[in-house]
């Protein structure tokens, strides 16, 4: 299959992964559909609570839906893929994934816990037993400026694969806009990112080509 994007050791496929996979790579990290049909637009919000300033508007990438989220999403077929996997979503297909370790990503002020959406998001990371905590900040102050309506900061991808100090190459098989490719290449990594949306290709084919460190944008 020819990658869309291939350079300077990371490579982009532009299809469904279940039609492109396997790939080898020494571990997978991604952040599939979480099969919740989540409403990404915020002009449902008023942005009265201090907890919702910054999310009026229509929200991240202009309020676009997520691919393939209105049907419950089974992550099975990526358990054992690669040497090891962390996959984002956790508590929405807990049944699915086997024991293993919790991330758990705080991404809420204090003051701003159970009054608004989720205080954090969880994923199953394969070896280990512990709970795993980090606070990262990074989304809330770009809410409207992300280009993926499920968009992770670069600093939590960089943090995921530092679970993984030996590996040489991610694979991230629900790239979406690339935060995982970008945090791969910020940390001398190869990494090969697929993703069924043209249009996410084409943003994260771009975020890549800047030859600079990224933040989370």
């Amino acid at each position: 299959m020819t990658p869309y994007y291939d350079h300077a050791g990371i490579t982009i496929y532009h299809g469904d992964c279940r039609d492109i996979l396997p790939i080898h790579a020494d571990v997978m990290i991604t952040d599939p559909p979480y099969g919740i049909n989540l409403n990404t637009n915020n002009n449902r919000f008023s942005g009265g609570h201090a907890a919702s300033v910054g999310r009026t508007g229509p929200g991240s990438s202009g309020g676009a839906s997520v691919a393939n989220d209105t049907e419950p999403f089974d992550p099975s077929f990526l358990v054992g893929m690669c040497g090891g996997q962390i996959i984002w979503g956790w508590n929405n297909y807990p049944d699915k994934l086997p024991r293993g370790a919790c991330l758990v990503w705080l991404k809420r002020y204090d003051e701003a816990f159970g009054s608004f959406l989720s205080d954090a998001e969880t994923a199953w990371l394969s070896k280990g037993h512990g709970v795993y905590c980090r606070r990262d900040l990074s989304n809330n102050s770009i809410t409207n400026l992300r280009v993926h309506p499920t968009q992770k900061p670069v600093s939590l991808m960089e943090w995921c694969i530092g679970f993984f100090p030996n590996a040489k190459s991610i694979l991230d098989p629900f790239m979406g806009s690339g935060s995982t490719l970008v945090a791969a290449k910020n940390l001398g990594r190869r990494a090969i990112g697929i993703e069924l949306e043209e249009k996410y290709c084409e943003i994260a084919a771009r975020r890549l080509s800047q030859e600079v460190l990224f933040s989370n944008a």
